[in-house]
């Protein structure tokens, strides 16, 4: 099986893959195990395994591998849903917690708004992906990733009107009437290893 998204986008299935027992399952169930395997490798009763892979079966972010007659009864060995499981970020705050971008009217460095903006690429993305890979086509994207030591924030200034300018000219370019339109976001954030204060 083609390793593809399992985008979630319903808050009943959100709740149900949030538990800390729910998460430990679809990790170890990367590979096919049985509840009794699972029970044995958790050192829980194989009665709540149970209970809880049927909860993630019926979301969908399980699925029977095959079935096996053991001691006179059936076991059943179960598997995550083969790809990445991607949850809506928007599902995870309240509206008046999550912010929406907003065009010029928003503050292109407020960290507010970057997550707002990541928020609905990982939304479009993986909704966009999930219906390529329904009708077997590739979702082409792209992505840029690059590091960069600032010596101060007024340099960060600097830095995102060149880039602004530079990402204008270059978009117009290659902007071509009738073509598909693509959407670019350009976001840098401290790097989480460094020690940066906050008003870096």
């Amino acid at each position: 099986m083609t390793a593809g998204i399992n985008y979630v986008d319903e808050p009943e299935r959100v709740a149900v893959a949030l538990s800390p027992l729910r998460r430990q399952l679809l990790v170890r169930l990367r590979a096919p195990a049985s509840a009794t395997q699972l029970a044995t490798s958790l050192r829980i009763p194989r009665q709540r395994v149970n209970y809880h892979l049927r909860a993630l079966e019926a979301v969908g972010l399980i699925e029977l591998v095959e079935e096996r007659q053991r001691r006179g009864c059936t076991e059943r060995i179960m598997r995550a849903k083969p790809g990445a499981i991607v949850v809506n970020p928007t599902l995870m705050h309240t509206d008046e917690a999550t912010p929406e971008p907003d065009g010029a009217l928003a503050d292109q460095h407020a960290a507010e708004h970057l997550v707002g903006v990541a928020a609905a690429a990982v939304r479009d993305v993986a909704r966009m992906q999930v219906r390529a890979d329904e009708h077997g086509k590739r979702l082409l994207t792209f992505t840029i990733e690059a590091d960069v030591r600032f010596a101060d924030p007024a340099a960060v200034h600097r830095f995102t009107e060149e880039l602004t300018e530079l990402i204008a000219r270059t978009a117009a370019t290659y902007d071509t009437e009738g073509g598909r339109p693509y959407r670019m976001v350009a976001a840098g954030y401290p790097a989480p290893t460094a020690e940066v204060p906050a008003d870096q």
